[in-house]
């Protein structure tokens, strides 16, 4: 497995992770043995980083990587855990909580959850408009001496956000959307991140499966996948977006690879600093995500890449708009 160092003052991690989000029904029901066995057939890989967030199925994403981590070496791994959304017993959204007490009490279930005696990077899932981020950094960084934590990430917040919270205490890395049709982070946070040392690491690199070349218009969608309300992936945004992915599909047929691949290739041709998290939920999605890492990008493959899929060539917003309204990342850059 390639490694990548996750920014000047964070860990050595292998140059793919695994995200973990889809085994918790983000996507619809998940089969949990499969989702078992993918994440120790990713581990058998070398992939090092495994990410979740503790809301992800209100805490069922931690206890399926505390199971999965059973019987094996805990060391073999660096667990990435967001924290701060509030849930509410429907499944729905309740804002965000990153005051002091409430970091301690979320990281107190989630080391319960997963049954591990320390976090390799934890981080706010969002900013939280009611608290400074100095304080919720001020608090992590007593954690870090404490034991609790290792590193202190960051996620979706803009330039200036960042470098206040660089200002408090070491950051390891920013975890933001980065894909072929997600760019937006490179005008502002992407050079902020590189002038701080802090690493990227990428999420929806395959745009939650619209970018993979496995995704048709006449998909169904199960109950409680939360693609069903994603702009991208409705009406005429749909039609267009996936005009672009049959464009991308061509690129990569000539070079004898999968449009996944060389969608991962190319976030992960951005640079040293940056690690793909793919978000397989099989392991034949996760054999196909790891093979990217054998994709040899050239300049003139890269040109031809971003010709063919501009920055701004996508269809839709990321999000809906309600979710964009706590997203720090949009707001400044």
């Amino acid at each position: 497995m390639q490694t990548r160092q996750l920014g000047k003052t964070g860990p050595l991690t292998s140059a793919l992770g695994l995200g973990c989000m889809g085994m918790s029904g983000m996507y619809g029901p998940a089969d949990e043995a499969e989702s078992i066995s993918t994440i120790h057939a990713a581990m058998d890989a070398g992939v090092v980083l495994l990410d979740t967030g503790d809301f992800y199925g209100m805490g069922h994403n931690e206890m399926l990587i505390g199971k999965a981590l059973q019987g094996k070496n805990r060391d073999q791994v660096q667990i990435s855990v967001k924290f701060g959304a509030l849930r509410d017993p429907a499944g729905g959204w309740s804002g965000y909580d990153s005051r002091p007490a409430a970091i301690k009490n979320f990281l107190a279930y989630t080391l319960t959850r997963l049954g591990v005696d320390h976090i390799d990077i934890y981080r706010p899932a969002r900013l939280d408009p009611n608290v400074p981020i100095e304080e919720t950094i001020d608090a992590m960084a007593d954690l870090v001496k404490a034991g609790y934590i290792r590193h202190i990430g960051l996620s979706e917040v803009g330039a200036q956000t960042i470098r206040r919270a660089a200002a408090v205490a070491p950051i390891a890395d920013l975890q933001i959307e980065y894909s072929l049709i997600s760019r937006s982070l490179e005008s502002d946070i992407l050079p902020a991140c590189r002038e701080l040392g802090i690493g990227i690491t990428a999420y929806g690199v395959l745009s939650r499966g619209l970018i993979s070349g496995h995704w048709t218009p006449e998909r169904s969608l199960q109950k409680g996948d939360f693609r069903g309300v994603s702009p991208r992936f409705s009406g005429d945004n749909l039609v267009h977006n996936l005009a672009l992915v049959d464009t991308l599909r061509g690129i990569a047929q000539a070079k004898g690879v999968t449009v996944a691949q060389i969608a991962i290739a190319w976030v992960l041709a951005r640079g040293e600093d940056i690690v793909p998290l793919v978000g397989a939920r099989r392991r034949e999605r996760l054999a196909e995500s790891l093979a990217a890492l054998d994709v040899q990008l050239s300049a003139a493959d890269l040109a031809q890449i971003e010709n063919a899929i501009p920055a701004d060539a996508a269809a839709g917003e990321r999000y809906p708009a309600a979710q964009l309204a706590h997203m720090d990342s949009e707001k400044h850059g």
